[in-house]
């Protein structure tokens, strides 16, 4: 291929490429795609401010539509932005597919959780090869002008998009199983591995494609192995759980929590606990499960924060002047629902001690799940791997690496979304059985968690991860809704 590098350098295509392009282009020993149509920026070599230009102040890398990413992606689109860097659509001109490619912004501390990042991924799809435990894939990962970057399989919209497609009105619990089923497969694989994902929530889980129900569970840029915490403030605050607020050690429990606050979403249509800071926080958990017990309080390292020397709650009054009382209100009483099994397996993830909340195997054969049939619980591939995060990254440097065919994964393009239709809501809960919901828009608020229509989103803040869905600009088929 170093010889079709050369006839670009010397046919009428070079006009295309920059000064620093030119030289850049000798290192790749494979071209496919050097973004002839773009309206690229004219680097040179002499001019080193900002990487050579090609980065903002914020050490983000200045996305051209339409250029390339190390000369075989096409840039379609920016699906999202965050302080972790920014997500595109890109199309691979080697493989003809349409991928995710999340590029790291050039700071060093944003560089290094990339690398654990790409460890967990790269060992979750060596876990995974048949692809059954619902974690996103990863295709390859390389360095394009001093940025890490992560390729990764084209998912639908995630489901706090579906919520809000749906007009934020709950869905019914044989789709919350649907849904809860699968999430689970992938705390199996991932508590196997003593992996603790660290961000679940209603953006971090993607429709596979937006007439079926199948899932797949992204964003590990806030993951770690249980033996190797990396921080301390985790978890997006609705679906952070207490020892996570209380300053306690956490563990791979802290995902189940995290998946009860997403059924109860999926079925009200809002979060079960939207406080407004961590105290509200805890408060609002407390007004459902009551004050936790003084063994639990005092193992906390922020107790202070939260509770006086007798243990009793501070009092906590948010923007609407209300405060809120422990044990004020039941679980049912939140959720509305007449379902016990349902009622039953949420308040099973939302126990103040992690040690007595379900796990992910106990939860794949509770009755809600089973319906009474016997569970199918896919069991993790041994043995896991050893590799380091040097050997991971050893095949990116100094270009591309290529990917084999059987790493290739289905990928939805946009062009496959269907025509809009109604979304088919609870029974009990639909106000106009005509009508079609709006959909969610791009701009601004996907991956980084800035925004959305909804206020209550807005009063969250931004973590190193990418929060939403591959394409956002979707409908999604009702089809796949109708039990």
């Amino acid at each position: 291929m170093l010889t079709l590098v050369v006839a670009i350098l010397k046919s009428r295509e070079v006009q295309h490429l920059s000064e620093y392009e030119c030289k850049e282009i000798l290192d790749y020993s494979s071209v496919y795609h050097i973004g002839a149509r773009s309206d690229k920026k004219r680097a040179t070599l002499d001019n080193t401010t900002n990487n050579h230009g090609y980065d903002d102040e914020r050490g983000d890398y200045q996305v051209i539509l339409h250029d390339h990413l190390a000369y075989r992606y096409e840039v379609i689109d920016t699906l999202g932005k965050g302080s972790f860097g920014q997500v595109l659509h890109c199309r691979d001109h080697y493989t003809g597919e349409s991928v995710a490619i999340k590029i790291i912004r050039n700071k060093k501390r944003f560089h290094h959780q990339a690398l654990v990042e790409i460890k967990i991924l790269d060992s979750l799809r060596k876990w995974d090869q048949d692809e059954k435990h619902h974690v996103i894939k990863m295709t390859e990962h390389f360095y394009f002008r001093g940025h890490l970057c992560i390729a990764m399989e084209l998912l639908s919209i995630n489901l706090y998009e579906l919520i809000k497609a749906n007009s934020f009105v709950g869905f019914s619990t044989g789709l919350i199983r649907r849904f809860t089923s699968q999430m689970l497969q992938s705390l199996v694989l991932m508590r196997h591995h003593r992996i603790v994902h660290c961000d679940l929530k209603p953006e971090n889980v993607l429709l596979r494609h937006p007439a079926k129900s199948a899932i797949k569970v992204i964003d590990f840029g806030s993951s770690c192995f249980e033996h190797e915490k990396i921080y301390t403030y985790i978890q997006s605050r609705f679906y952070r759980s207490p020892e996570v607020i209380l300053g306690m050690n956490y563990h791979m429990a802290i995902d189940m929590w995290s998946l009860g606050c997403i059924m109860a979403e999926l079925y009200t249509g809002f979060p079960i606990f939207p406080g407004e800071n961590e105290q509200e926080q805890l408060s609002c958990i407390m007004e459902v499960l009551g004050v936790p017990d003084k063994d639990f309080i005092n193992r906390s390292s922020r107790k202070r924060l939260f509770f006086d020397q007798t243990g009793a709650p501070r009092p906590v009054v948010n923007s609407k002047g209300r405060r809120r009382r422990p044990g004020s209100k039941t679980l049912q009483q939140v959720l509305r629902c007449d379902d016990e099994l349902f009622v039953d397996f949420i308040s099973k993830c939302l126990v103040w001690d992690p040690e007595r909340r379900l796990k992910p195997h106990a939860a794949l054969r509770h009755p809600f799940i089973t319906g009474g049939k016997r569970p199918k619980i896919t069991s993790p591939q041994l043995p896991p791997p050893s590799s380091t995060s040097k050997q991971l990254l050893s095949s990116a440097t100094g270009g591309l690496s290529n990917r084999s065919s059987k790493n290739l994964t289905e990928t939805p393009k946009k062009s496959l979304i269907s025509a809009p239709t109604p979304l088919t809501a609870r029974t009990s809960r639909v106000t106009s059985g005509n009508a079609i919901p709006t959909t969610p828009s791009n701009s601004g608020s996907l991956h980084a968690n800035i925004g959305s229509s909804r206020s209550y989103r807005t009063s969250q803040s931004q973590s190193l991860s990418y929060h939403s869905s591959h394409s956002s600009r979707t409908m999604v088929s009702s089809s796949f809704l109708k039990l």
